[in-house]
């Protein structure tokens, strides 16, 4: 299989993984809303694979969870809400992955989470929503704020999770790891 082949296959497995995990794994925490441990797959991506790799999973994952469970509702506002959080945290990932300090290492992929994640959901998705139902920004950034807090959640749990798993994913594919 040539490189291009298999760099499309394993994308397509983070895709069809963060479906799977959003799908199978629904751990309520507020009314209404359940964690997204897809993006424990968009986080490891993003570490393991590159930023592009962890953004296309996180968002084409976003946009097959939603036609599979409730058609385009909401999706266009946490698809473009992704592309952010998987550019950011991508680079910060890049940026933090050698370094020796793993205090250090970890309060910048912290503090770059929490950031990504409050342009992605909080700016990027409200301001989507607000346009798409003409509501009032206010309001879509209230109804965000669950949202933030729980993908804030997933994605400082997954930090361990990606460094775990580096190690095998480089072994199993030295021609696509970053």
């Amino acid at each position: 299989m040539n490189q291009t082949t298999q760099k499309i296959t394993v994308m397509a497995a983070g895709i069809a993984l963060f479906v799977a995990l959003s799908l199978c794994l629904q751990v309520p925490v507020f009314e209404n809303y359940y964690l997204c441990l897809g993006y424990v797959v968009m986080a490891v991506y993003c570490y393991s694979f590159g930023t592009v790799s962890g953004t296309v999973a996180g968002t084409l994952g976003v946009v097959l969870y939603c036609l599979l469970i409730n058609g385009l509702r909401g999706m266009p506002g946490w698809a473009l809400g992704n592309v952010f959080i998987g550019l950011i945290i991508g680079a910060a990932f890049r940026m933090t992955k050698k370094m020796e300090k793993p205090l250090l290492k970890t309060g910048l992929n912290i503090a770059a989470i929490v950031t990504a994640v409050a342009m992605g959901i909080l700016v990027v998705k409200s301001l989507t929503e607000c346009l798409l139902y003409a509501q009032p920004m206010a309001v879509r950034i209230a109804k965000n704020v669950y949202a933030f807090v729980a993908d804030v959640a997933v994605l400082i749990v997954s930090l361990p999770i990606c460094t775990l798993l580096d190690k095998t994913v480089r072994k199993m594919f030295p021609k696509l790891v970053k």
